[in-house]
């Protein structure tokens, strides 16, 4: 399966149901749902303390609003980057969600999740 070749609808298929599963597990403070699409490198780099740690200190993380608009798509070697304009329910303003995607084990997994 190459991912990059996929169209941009086919790919928000892929991507709309694990950001809103990010948004959902990120909210309940739910570390092993937020994980369970992770890749492996992914995975090495998400200490659930660090994680714990992020979700206390950073009210977005844990205020996400279901609401999301796709911005756009970026596709860079074996990857494909989906932007996402991000609200909260509690913090005001809009914020920049990044997840990238890509392929391990002939699956998708998450290479990268990010909000700004």
């Amino acid at each position: 399966m190459n991912l990059v070749e996929k169209t941009d609808e086919e790919i928000l298929e892929i991507a709309n149901p694990l950001w809103d599963d990010l948004v959902k597990c990120s909210n309940n403070k739910d570390y092993s749902g937020f994980t369970k699409h992770f890749s492996a490198k992914m995975l090495f780099g998400a200490n659930e303390v660090e994680i714990g740690k992020q979700w206390a200190n950073n009210k977005l993380l844990t205020s996400l609003s279901k609401q999301r608009e796709c911005f756009g798509f970026l596709r860079r070697n074996n990857y494909v980057t989906v932007l996402f304009k991000q609200t909260s329910d509690k913090v005001p303003g809009d914020f920049l969600g990044r997840l990238v995607l890509g392929i391990e084990d002939d699956n998708i997994k998450i290479f990268g999740a990010t909000i700004f």
